[in-house]
């Protein structure tokens, strides 16, 4: 299943997310720094949902409350709760 996220105050407009079961199969951001995004997207295929959302959750960006990597744990716990 493919799901959509709109993030809350980062750069990417726009993150989706695949998941296969209770693991990570796509993600892929829309807008944002290419480089560090496409590395964090890879680094999170094939990885279980739960440590992914504990390892992301909460990082912070600069002066801001969030970050791309704490927005992504947000965008994969909504799909878990799409898929149910």
């Amino acid at each position: 299943m493919r799901y959509s996220y709109i993030p809350q105050g980062i750069c990417p407009v726009e993150i989706f997310v695949t998941l296969d079961g209770d693991t990570v199969a796509e993600v892929d951001f829309i807008g944002g720094c290419d480089g560090n995004l496409k590395v964090l997207s890879r680094m999170a295929r094939g990885m279980k949902t739960d440590s992914l959302i504990q390892l992301l959750s909460g990082i912070t960006c600069d002066d801001k409350d969030t970050s791309c990597g704490d927005q992504l744990a947000k965008a994969i716990s909504a799909a878990i709760k799409a898929q149910s």
